[in-house]
């Protein structure tokens, strides 16, 4: 299942959500080099400004990757001498929210970002919806540290706080219409399906493959940060109410009941 667009045109060009997407791909080609996947630049790059949770919960302790691709941080058992110099850690928080580690990472995230962030930003006025953003991406980060603290894995991506503006969306627009592609083994359909059962059915993936994780963990070699989805989506939930100001009549002349 992969939403493709919504029914709620947007009041005002959703200047802050352009110019997220824009920063998100000039960091991708341009900071990391990525291509189709990252290179070497792009993953020394990911381990000096991604966040690393390690780094987060033992400040003062840096991480490096080793000769062999792994990671050592400061202080964990069996690691000796000191790690290159890194990005201060509360940088890492804010710069790893514009890095991903690949192609289809990126696109995946600016498609729901374009989605669902020009309605959300509408609701609100732009500093409201940066500062909405960026906490939405802090709150997700901190669910994934709070699950692993000791992670040696750095986390990059706009996914988090994406998953905050989803959260704030389902809350907002609950029966907006999301035309939505359905895959069934080779063969794929279009539908439309209420907003609430889009963000609803993607929000239990996330809660089931996060237990999954918990139960069976993969070691340390990264993965999806299913707890950061999580984290911004409960966050966008929480929080929407206390950012947004604006009423969309498009929403509610769409879901009126006609009178005859």
């Amino acid at each position: 299942m992969f939403p493709l667009k919504d029914n709620i045109p947007t009041q005002r060009f959703p200047v802050v959500t352009v110019a997220i997407m824009v920063i998100c791909t000039l960091v991708y080609f341009g900071f990391e080099r990525g291509g189709l996947s990252l290179g070497e630049t792009g993953n020394e790059r990911v381990v000096e400004y991604g966040a690393i949770p390690y780094e987060v919960t033992h400040p003062g302790d840096e991480c490096g990757a080793t000769a062999d691709g792994q990671i050592a941080c400061e202080g964990q058992a069996g690691v000796s001498g000191t790690a290159p110099d890194q990005a201060p850690t509360w940088v890492t928080i804010l710069t790893s929210m514009f890095m991903h580690g690949s192609l289809l990472h990126l696109g995946g995230n600016m498609l729901f970002l374009w989605i669902f962030g020009n309605n959300i930003e509408d609701s609100m006025s732009k500093p409201r919806y940066i500062a909405f953003y960026l906490l939405g991406g802090i709150a997700a980060l901190a669910a994934q540290i709070a699950v692993g603290p000791d992670a040696a894995v750095p986390t990059v991506g706009a996914s988090g706080a994406i998953a905050g503006v989803l959260g704030g969306y389902a809350l907002l627009y609950p029966r907006a219409r999301v035309v939505t592609v359905i895959f069934i083994i080779i063969f794929f359909t279009f539908v439309e399906l209420p907003a609430l059962v889009v963000l609803g059915l993607w929000i239990l993936i996330q809660v089931l493959y996060g237990l999954s994780d918990i139960a069976q963990p993969v070691g340390t070699g990264g993965g999806v940060a299913y707890f950061a989805h999580i984290g911004g989506f409960v966050f966008g939930l929480l929080a929407i109410k206390l950012f947004a100001q604006r009423h969309n009549e498009d929403y509610e002349r769409h879901q009126r009941i006609p009178v005859y």
